[in-house]
């Protein structure tokens, strides 16, 4: 056997792997086993992680995060039974190639808000009210939410500091999300 046959069992054995994985996610949701479902999406600003579960989107993760961190925190606050599958985050993963095809302004599907508490569900609330290609200051979002002094509050319910350098996905994702969206002038 030379290295080409071994490449090729190698492959094989992937795509077999892959499919017995994917084929006991199936049953598990089958079974409603299944609380979570992970599968990644390859997007401008890094492959993403996406988890749902039956309420809707629980989590985005950006491809430098640590994946095993993620996927404990999820087990630890909503459930253990978290398997890899493609099928069950194929509604998300195809809702974010849209948006960053330019083909979709906003999202339709449900989002699963557990992870999300206090003040920082009062902010994420009072951003997704912001139209798609405008922005907002941390300032106006902090008004919005009846917490007018409150700004370097609200940039770190958001994952920054207060400035576009703070942005919790880095300064370059910050700016290429703002340029999808056609907002990026004058930041």
């Amino acid at each position: 056997m030379n290295e080409t046959d071994l490449r090729r069992l190698s492959a094989g054995a992937d795509e077999l792997s892959a499919a017995a994985a994917e084929g006991l996610a199936d049953r598990a949701i089958a079974s409603r086993l299944l609380d979570i479902a992970v599968g990644s999406v390859d997007s401008p600003i890094g492959r993403l992680t996406v988890a749902v579960t039956p309420r809707g989107l629980a989590r985005l993760a950006f491809e430098d995060e640590d994946f095993e961190g993620v996927l404990a925190e999820l087990a630890r606050v909503l459930s253990p039974r978290i398997l890899r599958s493609m099928s069950a985050t194929q509604s998300w993963r195809r809702e974010l190639e849209e948006f960053f095809d330019a083909k979709r302004t906003r999202f339709d599907l449900p989002v699963d808000r557990r992870l999300i508490h206090g003040l920082q569900r009062d902010v994420l609330n009072a951003t997704r009210r912001v139209p798609y290609g405008r922005v907002a200051t941390y300032g106006e979002i902090a008004q919005r939410i009846g917490r007018p002094r409150a700004a370097r509050v609200v940039g770190r319910a958001l994952g920054a500091n207060g400035s576009l350098t703070g942005y919790g996905g880095g300064i370059e994702r910050k700016a290429r999300l703002l340029e999808l969206e056609g907002s990026l002038i004058g930041l």
